[in-house]
């Protein structure tokens, strides 16, 4: 198991890392954990950059000093506020086909498992107009704490989200204006987040938790991103 902590410089090369280390993932065979905490920013996803109200949502975001960058996985936007926690399990696959559900399973017990070390009672499921909605979500103290989207290629496959620490009322103000944009339901009472839910608000320790968590009986590396061959990870 490949453990790759810290975040590039900015938004770009956080995306290129993890791209990086999917398609290490499907050539080398060697999965790999990442968990940290990305630029501010609002994350948009495939669907979203196609909407019509598209530029408008990207001028809300950047009205509130929010960067936006385009993500390849994922559903509705996401706002991380310097603070909001990612992570990646990567794994290689034989076939894209199977799996998917297992994989999803898996990765939102480990998280849950990993809330609940810092005081947070997370359950899975996400009240209704929920930010970038979702089956595999997790809630707690009447908000969506956690969300999680997978992309599979033909040789491996990346399940990913978000935990959201603090900032939930941050989080909500500038997604409602994203959201109202896109003409996307959403209620930004549903934000949720570990303060909220009156858990441990200690970033890095959660990350710990999380990294913990998902990588599980897997021994491995653990790598900077600072040390990885810039060549091979280079934002574009």
């Amino acid at each position: 198991m490949r453990v790759v902590r810290g975040r590039g410089e900015d938004a770009a090369d956080d995306r290129a890392v993890t791209r990086f280390l999917m398609e290490h993932a499907g050539t080398a065979g060697e999965p790999a954990v990442r968990v940290w905490r990305p630029h501010r920013q609002v994350a948009f996803g495939p669907r979203d950059a196609h909407s019509d109200g598209y530029d408008a949502a990207v001028a809300a975001a950047r009205e509130r000093e929010f960067p936006v960058c385009e993500r390849r996985v994922g559903g509705r936007p996401v706002a991380y506020t310097g603070d909001t926690i990612a992570f990646a399990r990567i794994e290689p696959v034989e076939d894209e086909r199977q799996g998917i559900d297992e994989r999803y399973a898996a990765v939102r017990v480990s998280v849950r498992d990993a809330l609940r070390e810092v005081g947070v009672g997370a359950e899975r499921g996400e009240p209704d107009d929920a930010f970038c909605p979702g089956s595999y979500s997790l809630q707690a103290a009447g908000g969506k704490i956690c969300g999680i989207a997978q992309r599979v290629t033909s040789d491996a496959a990346l399940v990913a989200g978000t935990v959201i620490v603090d900032g939930h009322d941050d989080i909500g103000s500038v997604l409602t204006p994203v959201y109202d944009a896109l003409a996307v339901p959403f209620d930004p009472d549903t934000v949720g987040s570990i303060e909220r839910a009156d858990g441990e608000v200690d970033p890095v320790a959660i990350i710990m938790r999380i990294e913990d968590a998902l990588v599980g009986d897997h021994l491995g590396s653990v790598e900077w991103v600072d040390d990885l061959p810039t060549v091979e990870w280079a934002g574009e």
